[in-house]
């Protein structure tokens, strides 16, 4: 069975982001934005080694609904577009302001 490189991504943004929002950030002490925001860039930073890993020079080209894309842009737009929704939802249920302000 062969898995197209589309899937790939998104098993594997969908995998960090499962262990980010059901271990990582569940545990923080303090669940702040900040705090939030800085793990959130390594996690996406490793998304995009491993996809480097797996695509960098092969020439795959990515579909993103009507355009073709690179794994780069396609990693970060998946990414951003599978996490907004945990994100909010998170969010909302551990009253972490959006204005980025850590005080009470």
């Amino acid at each position: 069975m062969q898995i197209t490189p589309e899937v790939q991504i998104l098993v594997l943004n969908g995998l960090i982001l499962a262990v980010a929002y059901l271990g990582i950030f569940p545990t923080l002490e303090q669940k702040t934005l900040n705090r939030m925001m800085a793990i959130d860039f390594v996690l996406t930073a490793v998304a995009l080694v491993v996809a480097g890993a797996w695509f960098w020079g092969t020439g795959v080209t990515f579909t993103l609904l009507f355009f073709e894309t690179n794994w780069f842009m396609f990693t970060i737009v998946c990414f951003a577009l599978l996490e907004i929704p945990l994100f909010l939802r998170f969010a909302k249920a551990h009253g972490i302001r959006l204005d980025g302000r850590d005080d009470e």
